[in-house]
């Protein structure tokens, strides 16, 4: 009798480990980063990127129980067909469980849908598209980091309450640029503002002078660059050629990140306003973290690269709850879950897939100012996240109209 319940006893728990490994697909966690390695986003993302994934996983344990979690990384070149086949390849043939980062919102859109077909999660950091949890939505996806509606509704709000309600417009053209210059037109016409004028550059433009000369031209208190990567670049070193901020104007970059400040210098960058939902020094737990990744990387953590560590780390915790990588069952767990890390204090994940947290606006410091290397930003008023992004109510998300 004892023999035969020893044994009972044995297959109950052979069974009972079975039942919890077979909730993990591969018997392994294994994380993408989709990244640009090669193009204008490479120094806010790249490499930064899967070293935020690996600093995650390091910090989760390496591994779920006995069940190891394992990063891979590829560059999509920022191109939607190469991100949308290595997403697929991933999915299908390598065991991929989630895809995270993806600069990009043409690559990221194409990625979406795959991961929507294949019933995998996937969470952009990197991409600014609205549309993501808005007519392009996904059960599957959580646009982690910023987007458009944020950008324009910190930047453009807050500038117009500060008494500075003539805009004019540099906007790069094409999907993103023409989006950003709506949604940031929309809140400061919304706040008392008017827009004087618009000009389009071509994506990827050297020269921004004529568009310059007519923003300065206009006599608006605001020039407002909807313009991301390479563009924004060019845009404010002629702006600070031209003398834009000597004649009274302000520069709001809508979109910019440490790095590209950091690359451009004080110098052509003191006095313009940006928005940012994580800056490395915000508090003593950003500073922590970021001090451990400047050690690798050489550069301090640009937003992008913050919100794939909050996102790798979120997900790994609901993982751990669940015991399991069932993508249904993780992001209901991750959505029930409040998000706390270096970057983001009580942030949730929505139905429509858009984390909610508080976005920072903050003024670029003069040179003289700045008190040690990477002492960049003023910090000016902190937004809510209810407030920084678009409610639900009205949305075009076909989840939150079910």
């Amino acid at each position: 009798m004892a023999g035969r319940y020893a044994a009972a006893l044995v297959m109950a728990s052979v069974l009972c480990t079975g039942q919890a490994q077979a909730q993990f697909s591969d018997n392994k966690v294994r994380i993408g980063v989709l990244t640009d390695m090669s193009g204008a986003f490479t120094d806010n993302t790249g490499r930064g990127s899967v070293i935020a994934a690996e600093m995650a996983v390091e910090d989760a344990g390496g591994k779920i129980g006995a069940i190891p979690i394992e990063v891979i990384s590829a560059d999509h070149q920022n191109k939607a067909d190469i991100g949308a086949t290595v997403a697929r390849k991933w999915y299908d043939q390598e065991g991929v469980d989630l895809i995270v980062d993806v600069p990009n919102s043409a690559v990221a859109l194409a990625t979406q849908t795959i991961a929507r077909d294949k019933k995998r999660l996937i969470i952009f950091s990197s991409p600014a598209a609205s549309d993501l949890t808005g007519r392009a939505c996904s059960p599957y996806g959580a646009h982690w980091t910023y987007d458009t509606y944020a950008l324009a509704k910190v930047v453009g709000g807050a500038v117009v309450e500060n008494g500075q309600g003539k805009w004019f417009f540099v906007t790069a053209d094409y999907a993103f640029g023409h989006t950003l210059e709506a949604e940031t037109a929309a809140v400061v016409k919304a706040a008392g503002g008017t827009v004087l004028g618009s000009v389009r550059a071509p994506a990827s433009t050297p020269d921004f002078s004529s568009f310059l000369l007519q923003a300065q031209a206009s006599r608006a208190d605001v020039v407002g660059l909807a313009t991301a990567g390479i563009d924004t670049q060019n845009a404010v070193k002629q702006a600070a050629e031209f003398g834009l901020t000597q004649g009274g104007q302000r520069i709001a970059t809508l979109l910019l990140a440490i790095n590209e400040v950091h690359a451009l210098g004080l110098r052509n960058t003191s006095g313009i306003l940006l928005a940012d939902p994580f800056y490395w020094n915000q508090d003593a737990q950003a500073r922590a973290f970021s001090e451990r990744f400047f050690a690798r990387h050489k550069a301090m953590p640009s937003f992008y690269q913050a919100g794939v560590y909050s996102a790798v780390s979120h997900y790994l915790k609901a993982v751990k709850v669940v015991e399991g990588d069932t993508a249904e069952t993780v992001i209901a767990k991750m959505r029930e879950m409040p998000i706390d890390d270096p970057m983001t204090k009580g942030g949730h994940l929505r139905i429509d897939g858009r984390v909610i947290r508080d976005v920072s606006l903050y003024e670029v410091k003069a040179p003289a100012d700045s008190k040690e290397p990477w002492d960049y930003y003023r910090f000016i008023r902190k937004v809510p996240g209810e407030q920084a992004f678009r409610p639900l109510e009205g949305s075009p998300c076909p989840l939150v109209r079910k």
